[in-house]
């Protein structure tokens, strides 16, 4: 940079000796290197700025993106809770005679909730563990409702706001993930077909299904968006609720080993194999420990069932005392058809048992569907296909024994393999089927939902 400086009028040209011109340069290059060192730091904080800006607008725009899931999920949440509400309100006219008099007592709605599972839970969040059968229950839940005591008073009042609550923030995630995945339509109907599935209700119990939903699908989020140590931290809670968290452990290893793999930059050949993985291997960094943040919360209550009962299996043998055992997988679908055939139509077994193993082989149909035919996942998410088969045959492993009823509760755990309701709504673009699977579904669950409020035999 030159600085040039007229002279002043009236002065004389003369003093501006030879003398006086290299003093001026002087100057200007004293100028001159204090110039340059700033348009360099302004160059760096003009990139630092922009780096910055970028950050802040991708936050901004993945707030956004979440919010307009949560505006997009809600009208479901509130239409479904309402429908529930109602149905609740109803529930009571089933225990008396016709024309009674009797009045409720209005803590008989949340009261009505307070049946089979739910008790259990309740138990526990009051008195600990006291009994090797009840080391079936993970930990989370009820260490939450005890905590919720101290606002509430009550664990089961606590239970229910903890399982409503979790549920809306598992819709909203649901949303997102597929949204990021899929698109926004099949995001909506997968979260609508998810809350009207016959044994949904069990979102709105205080039962474990929503918060362990929860944390999965949060859990999965932060693995497809390559966020290891939030993957596994949800990974851990939700294994702290039920063993199946466990099985996360697969999806995050696929997934860390496909990005992986990816930022390598090339194809996979058959004949470059062994080099490749070993270029594999060496791209493997530290967060892949993040991994054992799965099984550690199952790990963890082993110790404590060892503690408490003297027993590192204290969970696995507890099972006893709920009449389930290992079996081959199936075993449990050939001995229900074989229960069906030698009862009549109309029969509560026949009945039972078909609402158990109906949602069993339709979710195996969705799993099937999601590897072969024209609804096939693309290869780059078979991971939710993956995560969907272990389940399923985890779920097909512990049947009821020496029971007419060995797929019992069936039907509420199928609720776990999100996966294949994203297979499910594919059917949206087909007018028939989906109005056909919105009434049916929904017509058993709020039949459901009342034989549970009455006290019925509902798992």
């Amino acid at each position: 940079m030159k600085i040039f400086i007229d002279p002043p009028d009236n002065t004389n040209s003369s003093q501006y000796s030879r003398s006086g011109t290299a003093k001026g340069e002087e100057e200007e290059a004293k100028i001159e290197v204090p110039t340059k060192l700033d348009t360099m730091s302004r160059q760096k904080k003009s990139l630092a700025g922009q780096i910055l800006y970028r950050m802040r607008l991708s936050d901004s725009t993945s707030r956004l993106k979440w919010y307009a899931a949560f505006k997009n999920v809600l009208p479901i949440y509130i239409a479904v809770h309402l429908a529930v509400f109602a149905t609740s309100c109803l529930a009571f006219l089933f225990t008396v005679p016709d024309f009674s008099p009797r009045i409720m007592n209005i803590a008989a709605l949340w009261q009505q909730w307070h049946y089979w599972d739910t008790s259990h839970y309740t138990h526990i969040a009051l008195n600990g563990y006291k009994e090797l059968s009840q080391a079936a229950f993970f930990p989370l839940y009820p260490l939450l409702e005890r905590g919720g005591m101290f606002v509430t008073g009550d664990p089961l009042i606590a239970g229910l706001l903890i399982s409503n609550v979790a549920e809306l923030i598992m819709f909203v995630a649901l949303y997102r993930l597929i949204e990021e995945d899929f698109n926004g339509e099949g995001a909506y109907h997968t979260v609508l077909y998810l809350s009207i599935f016959p044994t949904a209700f069990f979102f709105s119990a205080a039962y474990t299904e929503s918060l362990f939903l929860c944390l999965s699908v949060l859990s999965f989020y932060n693995m497809r968006q390559g966020r290891w140590w939030l993957a596994g931290v949800f990974g851990f809670f939700a294994s702290l609720t039920r063993p199946d968290g466990m099985y996360l452990l697969l999806p995050f290893c696929y997934e860390y080993l496909r990005q992986t793999w990816l930022q390598q930059g090339e194809p996979f050949r058959l004949r470059h194999s062994i080099g490749q993985m070993l270029r594999l291997l060496k791209a493997i960094r530290i967060d892949i420990l993040f991994g054992l943040f799965f099984p550690a919360g199952v790990i963890l209550f082993m110790f404590y069932g060892y503690y408490r009962f003297h027993d590192l299996l204290a969970f696995v043998h507890a099972h006893a005392a709920w009449s389930r055992s290992l079996h081959f997988p199936g075993w449990g679908i050939l001995v229900a058809i074989r229960e069906i055939s030698m009862h009549g139509f109309l029969s509560f077994l026949t009945m039972r048992t078909m609402i158990d193993l109906t949602a069993d082989l339709l979710v195996l149909a969705l799993i099937v569907l999601s590897f072969v035919g024209p609804w096939k996942l693309p290869k780059n998410l078979w991971v939710y296909g993956l995560y969907a088969a272990m389940l399923f045959l985890y779920f097909q492993l512990f049947p009821k024994d020496n029971t007419a009823y060995p797929l019992e509760s069936m039907s509420r755990f199928v609720l776990e393999i999100f996966p294949a309701f994203i297979t499910l709504s594919r059917i949206s673009k087909y007018r028939t089927l989906h109005l056909s699977y919105c009434m049916l579904s929904g017509a058993i669950f709020f039949f459901l939902l009342t034989q549970f409020l009455t006290n019925h035999w509902v798992l």
